[in-house]
């Protein structure tokens, strides 16, 4: 009753006064203060799921770049998670959800002084005398290649995937009755088990097919939400899926990436792979 009288005020013969809380204005300015609630919020989670889920972006050219591997690159955008995510649900029993945001919004800050170590130009790495294909023609032919839309179809599924698990996660916790700590650690699971699942991908990718290590990671999450879902949702369960999603979470990055650098080279790596 109370959202539907204030977006649907009554009318009233009481006489207008500038100021007057309970004048005709009222119910303007409360719409007001609820639009501007919603677009923070969703502007905050905008930004910051929206700023993660481009990081695979960045795996290739900070792997050419520096020359760490892809197993201690992941070992970094995952135990960020498993180290993260259990303090951050910590707060929100301590301090409250805001605070607890608020607080994780300042640690995000301390990435700042770290960007001004990873100055630099990509065109420097090209080889020289090599010839260049225009992005265009790049992507052009891509769209042409179907074993590459097949490639694209497999990782938005992936990535939806990811992002569902990341967003919806502690609220399937939730409505299953469990304390808000067990969201925390879930998400610690995917992000300690992704550790394990990118490591051990990566270590894979020079044995085996690519092709056939990312359609079994595929089959594994599929199977594993399958029985999630017709499993008791108890905590012991919950860590369980957590750390089977873990397993797939990212480690379908290398095989991906290595599958448009082997379609089409490395010269438009990182545009190809942005658009799949």
């Amino acid at each position: 009753m109370v959202v539907w009288s204030v977006f649907h005020p009554q009318p009233t013969e009481k006489p207008v006064i500038d100021g007057d809380a309970s004048g005709p204005a009222a119910p303007r300015r409360a719409r007001l203060a609820l639009w501007l609630v919603l677009l923070a919020a969703a502007g905050t989670f905008a930004l910051t799921m929206g700023t993660r889920q481009t990081m695979g972006l960045f795996l290739s050219p900070l792997n050419t770049a520096t020359g760490l591997g892809i197993g201690s690159i992941s070992l970094a955008f995952a135990f960020g998670q498993f180290l993260l995510a259990p303090i951050a649900a910590a707060l929100m029993v301590g301090i409250g959800w805001a605070s607890a945001m608020q607080v994780i919004g300042l640690l995000v800050l301390l990435c700042l002084p770290a960007a001004f170590l990873l100055k630099g130009n990509s065109l420097q790495g090209a080889p020289a005398g090599q010839k260049v294909v225009g992005t265009l023609e790049a992507v052009a032919t891509a769209m042409r290649n179907p074993s590459y839309l097949l490639l694209g179809a497999g990782f938005f599924v992936c990535g939806f995937h990811v992002a569902f698990l990341a967003t919806h996660l502690p609220g399937v916790i939730a409505s299953c009755g469990l304390p808000t700590q067990w969201a925390g650690w879930s998400l610690a699971m995917i992000g300690l088990f992704n550790i394990v699942g990118s490591v051990a991908m990566g270590w894979a990718v020079g044995r085996w097919r690519m092709k056939s290590l990312l359609s079994l990671v595929y089959a594994v999450r599929g199977a594993a939400v399958l029985v999630f879902l017709l499993a008791p949702k108890t905590s012991p369960v919950m860590l369980i899926f957590a750390a089977v999603m873990g397993l797939t979470f990212l480690s379908t990055v290398p095989p991906t990436a290595g599958l448009v650098a082997k379609f089409f080279g490395p010269d438009n790596m990182a545009t190809l792979f942005g658009i799949v």
